[in-house]
């Protein structure tokens, strides 16, 4: 279910800031006039600061200490890891499922009730693979939560602008090379400036678009 904002400013959180997604969605709060405060959760503090900006610096590994402080209008969640980061699939599950679930809890417990989450395409809580398994899990556990708006983006393969990653930069090539022959356009890689402006977008626009945006809904967000 979701239904569109109806207030003329609102406060925004995010989780995942510091990631490629996280960065450019705060960029664009900040500058966004109705959004008049954000409030991130950060293991370090940012290296800049901003009269919209509350920066909360936590241990996320123990919920207790930070729980009561995520409050506002809308969570964010950008969070989001790799195997190859975290070592093991038990660790990328703490991280990506039960840290986010958490802190959905969290936001619904003090009164939040709209959230925005970042998910995967292929997402699917029955499927052999772990990653989509892990991301399917998460959509389901965040939507018993009570949110009376829930936007879930399954966004194609992102285009992070400081990527290093050899799979994610051949990836992109390969996605390229078929778009030009016609192939998979709706799939094309996508900027991740572009889907922090999608997000925002979803929140502020669209009360008869779906619930979950897979790649054709978000390019439909922005107006492609």
């Amino acid at each position: 279910m979701t239904t569109q904002m109806k207030k003329d400013t609102w406060k925004a959180i995010i989780i995942g800031a510091t990631g490629a997604t996280g960065r450019e969605l705060l960029a664009q709060l900040l500058a966004h006039p109705p959004c008049t405060q954000v409030d991130i959760f950060v293991r370090r503090a940012p290296t800049f600061q901003h009269e919209k900006l509350r920066v909360h610096i936590v241990d996320f590994m123990q919920p207790e200490t930070w729980a009561s402080e995520v409050q506002g209008d809308i969570l964010f969640s950008c969070l989001g890891t790799t195997l190859k980061d975290m070592g093991s699939k038990e660790a990328q599950w703490r991280i990506d499922y039960q840290l986010v679930l958490d802190f959905a809890r969290a936001a619904r417990q003090n009164g939040v009730d709209k959230m925005v989450l970042v998910s995967a395409a292929g997402a699917n809580a029955a499927s052999r693979i772990f990653y989509s398994r892990m991301k399917g899990a998460l959509e389901n556990a965040i939507a018993t939560l009570g949110f009376s708006s829930l936007w879930i983006f399954r966004p194609p393969l992102l285009l992070r602008p400081d990527s290093r990653r050899p799979m994610e930069i051949w990836s992109a090539r390969i996605l390229r090379g078929l778009n030009a022959m016609g192939f998979m356009k709706n799939q094309r890689p996508l900027p991740v400036a572009q889907l922090a402006q999608a997000m925002i977008a979803a929140v502020e626009e669209s009360p008869e678009m779906p619930a979950i945006f897979k790649a054709k809904d978000i390019r439909a967000l922005l107006g492609e």
